[in-house]
């Protein structure tokens, strides 16, 4: 895998809050790859290595001077990690949590203090997107591969439509 100073072009950096996420961060950069994006997985926890935290983020920083990018938070439970990585960086952060209770965990990623505003996407692939969306609006290739996926998307349904019409 990828480190960030390694990324070329319009990128997402996945940071987990531990690596039994890892799994579910490899799944979103999957998909950024498919969209026309570089990514990475990096792992640090807002709880157990809050300095290791601060010094990923401040990777991203330096590398959002370079080129385009988005930081996606994976992390279950508390999932401090979203709120604590926000307010350390300008680049968009988006909560992408593992699958799991979502009824109980959900609340964490949903409430902010004022200031502090992560996107929250519950799935991989549709995390990925939405940050080749915010990333198309500096890059016009990345704004062809979100076109194109949606276009692909759009005939898959039509496609299941045309079956299930015929008898």
């Amino acid at each position: 895998m990828k480190t960030i100073s390694q990324l070329q072009g319009a990128s997402i950096v996945v940071l987990c809050g531990s690596g039994a996420d890892k799994d579910h961060a490899n799944a979103i950069v999957e998909a950024a790859l498919h969209l026309g994006l570089d990514g990475c997985v990096r792992i640090a926890s807002a709880h157990r290595t809050p300095a290791h935290a601060l010094a990923v983020i401040e990777e991203v920083n330096k590398r959002s001077l370079v080129a385009p990018t988005v930081l996606i938070t994976v992390a279950g439970r508390s999932n401090a990690l979203s709120g604590f990585c926000d307010p350390q960086t300008g680049v968009p952060v988006i909560a992408c949590p593992p699958p799991g209770n979502f009824t109980d965990d959900i609340w964490s990623s949903l409430r902010m203090p004022a200031g502090v505003a992560p996107v929250v996407v519950l799935e991989a692939v549709n995390a990925a997107l939405a940050a080749a969306k915010m990333l198309s609006l500096a890059d016009p290739k990345v704004a062809k591969s979100v076109a194109a996926f949606q276009e692909q998307a759009r005939a898959r349904v039509l496609q299941a439509d045309a079956g299930a019409t015929k008898p």
